[in-house]
């Protein structure tokens, strides 16, 4: 495995990912969706829709652009890490479910390659999709008049990008298990299991440590996550991004 043959495996794996419906349609709903929903939540809020105020709980009192990003962190922190999941799924399953998977092994580029060029290209776009999200909630806050914000307000939207960041990070166990299990629903599977297994260590008050509950913790109330346990959250895509690698490495055409 080559840089060449990373560079090549990118270049191939960007423009799939380009023209793919899948990864067009994950982000629209998640950055348009994410922006839309937020900010029905806070017309409803406004005209005292008691439901919506319910469902908010201490957010609902909170106003302006404090009020709207703990709105967008909390839907991002459930709506990021199934995005992702599916995102990845698609992206190392495609070949299995479309039977294309047989012509890699005629490439001059290895298979470990196009798995980390896969990584890299599904991490770039995470990338842009923090930053599109960002962008968005901004137009939105200033769409609802709040106006400029001080230097707290910009260090509360910057949790965003890092939110939407961490999130795909640890989405990519979805990769590894779509790749053994050789499809989308796998990874699927596995993208929703990441996700019980958030909540439940969320309801167990163990989640400060576990790097798949780490990131919404620390951007929904920052002060109650040790800035240490935001470092074991790149284990996770270190870890399974090399077993990619070496299932990819592994992969034959009879199994």
């Amino acid at each position: 495995m080559s840089a060449a043959g990373i560079r090549v495996a990118v270049a191939v794996e960007a423009r799939k990912a380009i023209a793919s419906r899948v990864m067009a349609s994950t982000t629209v709903l998640l950055v348009v969706g994410v922006g839309v929903l937020a900010l029905g939540m806070l017309l409803a809020a406004a005209s005292g829709d008691e439901q919506v105020l319910a469902k908010l709980g201490p957010l609902a009192g909170v106003p302006g652009w404090a009020g709207l990003v703990g709105i967008v962190l909390q839907i991002t922190a459930a709506a990021g890490v199934l995005a992702f999941g599916v995102a990845l799924s698609w992206t190392f399953g495609r070949e299995f479910a479309d039977g294309t998977v047989a012509a890699l092994f005629a490439l001059p580029v290895s298979r470990p390659a196009i798995a980390l060029g896969k990584l890299v290209v599904y991490l770039a776009w995470s990338v842009a999709v923090a930053v599109a999200l960002t962008g968005v909630v901004a137009i939105v806050g200033f769409a609802m008049g709040f106006g400029a914000t001080d230097a707290a307000g910009v260090g509360a939207l910057a949790r965003i990008p890092v939110l939407v960041v961490l999130s795909a990070l640890i989405a990519v166990p979805a990769g590894w298990v779509a790749t053994i299990g050789r499809g989308l629903l796998p990874g699927i599977a596995a993208t929703v299991g990441i996700i019980v297994v958030a909540q439940v260590s969320a309801i167990a008050d163990v989640g400060a440590w576990v790097p798949f509950v780490a990131p919404a913790l620390w951007a929904i109330a920052p002060d109650a996550v040790p800035a240490a346990a935001l470092l074991v959250v790149p284990t996770v895509p270190l870890a399974f991004g090399a077993l990619c690698a070496f299932a990819w490495s592994r992969l034959q055409l009879d199994r």
